[in-house]
Formats: C-alpha cells, sequence, structure tokens
C-alpha cells in the first residue's frame, strides 16, 4: 500500500509542470503566428506604390519595346498628377498615376527631368523615385535590362 502511494506521488510531481520540449513547442508555434501577422499588416501606402511602379515598369518596357520595333524616338515625363509619354500617340497609353497623390523625384544630375525609351537598343543608365506620402520606390534600368522596382 505504501508502495502505490508514493508511485502515485511521483506520478502527481511527474506531471506538475510542463516540459522543456512542451514549452519549446508552444513558443515555436507563438513566433509563426506573430509572424504570419506582422507579414499580413502591410501599409496601404506601401502597397498602393508597390502597384504603381509595377505597372509604370510593365508601361515602359511596353513603350520601349515599341520605339525599337517603330525605329521612332520615345520619352516619358512625369506632369502634375500623372505621365506622358512623347512620340506617341496619347489614347495608346494611360498618362494617370492609380493613386493621384503619386509623385516622382528625379536623381540631382542636371540632366533632363525624362526617360529616353529609345529607339537605340542600348540605352544610358535611367532612373527615378516614386513617392507616396512617406513611402519611396526607386525604378531603374542599367539600360540594357528591363525597368525593375527597387527599395531606394
Amino acid at each position: 500500500m505504501n508502495a502505490l502511494r508514493a508511485a502515485c506521488r511521483l506520478t502527481r510531481r511527474a506531471q506538475a509542470g510542463f516540459t522543456l520540449l512542451e514549452l519549446l513547442v508552444v513558443l515555436a508555434i507563438l513566433a509563426i503566428a506573430t509572424a504570419s501577422v506582422t507579414l499580413a499588416m502591410r501599409d496601404p501606402d506601401r502597397q498602393a506604390l508597390q502597384r504603381d511602379a509595377e505597372r509604370l515598369a510593365a508601361y515602359l518596357e511596353s513603350g520601349r519595346a515599341w520605339s525599337r520595333s517603330s525605329g521612332q524616338p520615345l520619352r516619358w515625363v512625369a506632369q502634375d498628377g500623372g505621365y506622358q509619354f512623347l512620340g506617341r500617340q496619347p489614347a495608346q497609353l494611360p498618362e494617370r498615376w492609380l493613386n493621384e497623390e503619386v509623385s516622382v523625384e528625379w536623381p540631382a544630375s542636371p540632366g533632363p527631368k525624362e526617360l529616353v525609351l529609345g529607339p537605340e537598343p542600348i540605352l544610358a543608365a535611367q532612373a527615378l523615385t516614386l513617392r507616396l506620402r512617406e513611402q519611396r520606390l526607386r525604378l531603374a534600368s542599367d539600360g540594357l535590362q528591363p525597368f525593375a522596382v527597387r527599395q531606394p
């Protein structure tokens, strides 16, 4: 009888706390849950700017391909509330940002504030920065590669 009581006391003591493995599993689950919530809560300004930047990169590459195939020069310039492709009929490409508050910041170089898209197959390196409130994204090409969205 005493042996049975002693065995019951040992069993209760062993079940009184958590093992290190159980604690590590719980911490891992909490870390994964925290990371997924953090990634799900993206900044809406960042998303809007990313959409505009990717859209502009696609239009710039489309304009670049058109300029090369047609042999006609094409330039892109920023305007208040939008942009314009010079050298192509205006109705063929959009001229407005998806978010009206997007603005363009040019590098501090003393050149013209425009992007030259062709018709030459190899162009000079070009870059600009898109801004929406406190968010910034850089759109750049080395002249050979397509325009890509990068962090400033």
